[in-house]
Parts: structure tokens; C-alpha cells; sequence
């Protein structure tokens, strides 16, 4: 299995499905590097499952992580935190509140694209591909599909490291180089 790099890229992309290892793999490359690590979580605990989901997640970083929640503002928790290394997990949730919140995507991701122009410290987006499966069967599931892809798209132009984790093994499909 191919390791993270030892100094996480200015952005990086981690895809993956379900219980695919994307936010080991993500948070891996993070703490390659000196704590402190910020975790914005875009998770909302609204049930038992969900909250048990969460703990999972907090339970297994290491110390010198300080978390914090920005289900909608994430753009905001990026842009205050400019010069810590952070990781985001992940921009599906974070998607889905917005739909949900009948937010304004597009203006939703200026904002997030601006912060991360800003910011000076490694940061590490983790998203779920929901793009390889069925045509969903409703107006909003397909919308989201929709929107999560175009969203992959655009912030992977502008990420340094794409990969996509299955199974727990990473493939790199984007690599630059500084130079």
C-alpha cells in the first residue's frame, strides 16, 4: 500500500466510498507533519447512529487534534484557522446541509474556494464519490449527485494531490510537483 506523502501537498483531494479508509487515509497525511491539526467536522449527530459514527472518528485520532464544527460555515473555519494544518471531513456532509438548509451552493463554494486560496498550512478535503453508482430515483438525491460531482471537479483542479482510497488502498490520480 502506498504511504501519504511526509509533507502533506498545499491541498489535497481524498475520495472514497463508504468505509473506504478515506479519513485514515486523510488524516495519515496530517499528522506526517508537527500537531497542532485542525479536524472541521461537517457532521451533525441527529441521531444514536449518527453520534456512535462520530465518536469512532474522534476516538481514534491521536492527540493534538483540536476539532472544530462547521456544518455550514466551513468556508469561516478555514479562514480562522488560515495557518494550522487542517483537515475537513467532509465536504458531502457539508453539501448535504447546505441542500437540506436550501443554502446557496454555488455561493457556498466561492466562499470555500477563497479560504482555501487563503490559507497558508496544509489542508486535507475528504469526500464521498457517490458518482459510481445508480441514477438516483428522486429530484434532490439527483441534484446532490450532481452537485457533489461538479464540486469533486472543480476543488480537484485546483488540489495539488487527488487520490481516491478503495479498500483502504489509495490511488493517487493527481500528483504536482513543486518546481
Amino acid at each position: 500500500m502506498s504511504q501519504p506523502p511526509t509533507h502533506p501537498p498545499h491541498l489535497s483531494l481524498v475520495l472514497g466510498g463508504a468505509r473506504s479508509g478515506k479519513s485514515r487515509h486523510a488524516e495519515a497525511m496530517l499528522t506526517a507533519i508537527p500537531e497542532p491539526w485542525l479536524y472541521v467536522a461537517t457532521g451533525e449527530a441527529w441521531d444514536d447512529e449518527m453520534r456512535a459514527r462520530i465518536e469512532i472518528h474522534r476516538s481514534r485520532r491521536a492527540r493534538g487534534w483540536r476539532t472544530v464544527e462547521a456544518p455550514l460555515a466551513l468556508a469561516e473555519a478555514l479562514a480562522d484557522a488560515a495557518a494550522m494544518p487542517a483537515l475537513v471531513d467532509c465536504l458531502t456532509l457539508w453539501l448535504t446541509n447546505l441542500l437540506l438548509g436550501e443554502h446557496d451552493v454555488p455561493e457556498a463554494v466561492d466562499r470555500l474556494e477563497q479560504a482555501l486560496a487563503a490559507r497558508t498550512a496544509p489542508t486535507v478535503l475528504v469526500a464521498s464519490e457517490v458518482g459510481l453508482g445508480i441514477v438516483p430515483e428522486n429530484a434532490l438525491a439527483r441534484r446532490f449527485r450532481d452537485e457533489a460531482g461538479l464540486l469533486h471537479q472543480r476543488l480537484a483542479r485546483l488540489a495539488d494531490h487527488v487520490v481516491l482510497v478503495a479498500a483502504g488502498l489509495p490511488l493517487v490520480l493527481k500528483q504536482e510537483t513543486a518546481g
